[in-house]
């Protein structure tokens, strides 16, 4: 996420990006009425019809219940990142295990359709920001109602640190909307702020440092910044890099503009934005 996190389920927009690192769901049929799933973090198996709940396949169970299987298949999960630091690999698995299952070229409105579906059953709430990276690849201005979906033709590095923890995006949404109650309008306000800063990138995409340094001072006024993310924030500032967090904060990763200061207490990520989606039955985070 590049700007307008949480403002983007309040009717705002957002700005996500695809990078280049990717998550492959390949498929093959067996001679048994089973699904079985292999990948880094462990296997599952179950037969067709009584597919059990697994707290790590979730989003790619949820996929594989609204397609009918004659035949058994495995599907194998490979990922170039730790599932550890987020992504978006959550959108990105469940964006390219539909697409495995819908055929060689699938309609990419529609796999966004049926990928944000999965994203709701699964976690409840969801933009769909990173679903719509994953099917569109590059930059994109995405609002989520009115559903509005605008891909830009950008690439440029990046550079991600993970500050070391992640809090589960549902747990965060539920404690700022815990804090929104209180204050409502004062919310409204950053919001509205975060969805200008958008409109101002989208006209000239240059002011995209500057509104990153902004976003992340509206990130620290919610309340989503603890003392690692900021610690890796004063770190790009030093550099002189505009930096933010990126997600829904209090925890995972930041962002960059440029390189990180080399830091043994930090694992730090070059990137560079994709201007692909999913290829195949790839999905780039």
């Amino acid at each position: 996420m590049l700007l307008g996190e949480h403002a983007v389920l309040h009717g705002r927009r957002a700005l996500v990006c695809a990078i280049n690192k990717r998550i492959t769901v390949s498929l093959s049929q067996i001679n048994q009425p089973l699904l079985r799933i292999v990948s880094d973090l462990g296997i599952y198996e179950a037969p067709l019809g009584g597919l059990a709940d697994h707290p790590d396949f979730r989003f790619v169970l949820d996929a594989v219940r609204q397609y009918p299987l004659e035949q058994g298949i495995e599907l194998k999960i490979e990922s170039e990142f730790s599932s550890d630091i987020g992504f978006g690999s959550s959108a990105a698995v469940t964006v390219a295990t539909h697409a495995t299952l819908m055929g060689p070229i699938p309609d990419r409105m529609e796999l966004f359709k049926r990928s944000l579906a999965t994203i709701h059953r699964v976690q409840g709430r969801g933009s769909g920001t990173d679903v719509a990276a994953s099917v569109f690849g590059g930059v994109v201005a995405y609002r989520a109602e009115p559903l509005e979906i605008v891909p830009l033709k950008q690439s440029f590095p990046l550079t991600a640190v993970y500050s070391g923890s992640k809090m589960k995006t549902a747990d965060v949404i539920r404690y700022l909307e815990e804090r929104r109650a209180l204050n409502a309008d004062y919310f409204e306000r950053i919001f509205d702020r975060m969805d200008t800063s958008i409109g101002e990138v989208i006209e000239d995409f240059s002011r995209l440092g500057r509104m990153m340094i902004l976003n992340q001072k509206l990130m620290e006024e919610m309340g989503l910044c603890n003392a690692a993310l900021a610690e890796i924030i004063a770190g790009f500032q030093d550099a002189g890099t505009p930096a933010k967090i990126s997600g829904s904060g209090l925890g995972d990763c930041a962002i960059g503009l440029g390189e990180f200061p080399i830091s043994g207490r930090f694992s730090s990520y070059c990137l560079r934005v994709s201007e692909q989606g999913f290829v195949a039955f790839k999905a780039a985070v």
